[in-house]
């Protein structure tokens, strides 16, 4: 057994059964499923189930703990050499393992991670938010990006580790905002090979509205706080950009109500700005409305990380509570 997949799961059976699909058709047959119900209500034993004769897979069902001890959890319990995690929120294409396999044998890592992509069937919004969280423009390509800044730190919706980096680092020490990151800078100071596979991409629907994405991603503007909190030195000066992005809105929006003459020059940086993201989009996605809808993705993203950020910078490295 070569590949373990790890799959945590909570109140989303629509999404794993759309994910175990996609892993039907892998062209390297070699690894097991393990789907880790993470205390869900609405939970996917049946699904699951269903599956029995397609794919090796496991079902368990646990206390909620949040995704970074569940997959700890899969971890202890899985029997392959390599532990790759996914969201279950993914959509895996059909040669996703045999390239891993390929650049693993080839380069010896002990951990990697992969870019994520937009899927055809994914839905206009869906295309949108996946241009933000992956555009050079808006998070500086330090997300599965071939030329991303400083050390490379794999993402869970989309890593692997062997089995060895297992047994040497416990897992996950954190369980949520920013458990990965966290993981993969412990995975660095063990010494351990960690490297960005850039065929292994996969689909990540992420979330279907803007105002999920915006949940989403004020958690994540929080999380980068929590990362810094344990490590001061991965507080990059490219972390601090969209909360200088969302304090430039908030001026140039007061600057207008005051008729101040510098609103005119803000006017004009964010004029420039929007024209940047609707044009690069529209080359990246061949359509007006997605191009359209990266425009808000983008706001959207960069404002509630920003949020998130400037609330957690406050109150936790200001006031120290």
């Amino acid at each position: 057994m070569f590949f373990s997949i790890i799959i945590p799961l909570y109140n989303r059976p629509q999404e794993i059964d759309e994910l175990l699909q996609t892993l039907t058709r892998q062209t390297y047959l070699q690894f097991e499923v393990l789907v880790l119900e993470d205390g869900s209500v609405n939970g996917a034993k049946d699904i699951v189930s269903s599956y029995s004769e397609k794919l090796d897979i496991s079902y368990y069902f646990k206390e909620n703990e949040g995704q970074g001890f569940t997959r700890n959890y899969g971890f202890a319990r899985a029997k392959g050499d390599y532990f790759v995690v996914f969201d279950s929120d993914c959509l895996i294409p059909e040669d996703y393992l045999e390239t891993v396999k390929e650049y693993l044998l080839e380069h010896q890592l002990d951990a990697y991670g992969g870019p994520d992509g937009a899927h055809s069937s994914f839905t206009p919004i869906q295309k949108a938010i996946s241009y933000a969280m992956t555009s050079p423009f808006t998070t500086g390509g330090i997300r599965g990006n071939k030329k991303h800044i400083g050390k490379f730190h794999p993402r869970s919706f989309n890593m692997g580790i062997s089995r060895e980096v297992w047994e040497k680092t416990g897992g996950f020490i954190l369980t949520r905002l920013g458990e990965d990151i966290e993981f993969s800078i412990r995975i660095h100071s063990l010494g351990f090979k960690i490297g960005l596979i850039p065929g292994a991409v996969v689909y990540h629907k992420r979330r279907t509205s803007f105002t999920q994405f915006y949940k989403q991603l004020h958690f994540f503007g929080r999380a980068r706080i929590n990362i810094y909190k344990h490590f001061p030195s991965e507080l990059k000066l490219v972390h601090f950009f969209p909360a200088s992005f969302t304090i430039f809105i908030f001026l140039s929006v007061i600057l207008n109500l005051l008729k101040h003459p510098l609103a005119a020059f803000c006017n004009t940086m964010l004029a420039l700005y929007v024209l940047l993201i609707f044009f690069h989009s529209l080359a990246t996605n061949r359509s007006v409305k997605v191009a359209f809808l990266s425009v808000l993705a983008s706001f959207v993203q960069l404002t509630a990380y920003g949020l998130g950020f400037i609330q957690d910078f406050w109150k936790r490295i200001i006031l120290r509570k």
